[in-house]
């Protein structure tokens, strides 16, 4: 049941779908993208200890764990937030195979 609330935004019902109240616009969070924060987390907590990116893996991890909680629990979150945590989670996950390549 959608119901206009809070500035004549729709309410969702699904608890995995949040609007942004911060900067950045409204934006949510779709299941798509939830599925992918959770294959980012996944191959991020394969990149090997002994990798020098190992430890940014884990700041990143810890970050997007932050936001699906965020999220699961109904708490405003940064559409553009999650945009970049899941682009830089990106970027260290073909920087560490680049990297492991190379060895």
């Amino acid at each position: 049941m959608n119901s206009k609330a809070h500035g004549g935004h729709p309410q969702s019902t699904n608890p995995v779908v949040a609007r942004s109240t911060r900067a950045g616009g409204a934006m949510f969070i779709d299941e798509e993208t939830i599925k992918l924060i959770r294959l980012l987390l996944d191959r991020l907590e394969r990149i090997s200890a002994d990798s020098v990116w190992a430890h940014h893996a884990s700041g990143i991890r810890g970050a997007l764990l932050r936001t699906l909680d965020k999220v699961e629990n109904q708490r405003p979150i940064s559409g553009v937030e999650a945009k970049r945590l899941i682009q830089v989670g990106f970027e260290i996950l073909d920087r560490a195979v680049r990297r492991q390549s190379k060895t």
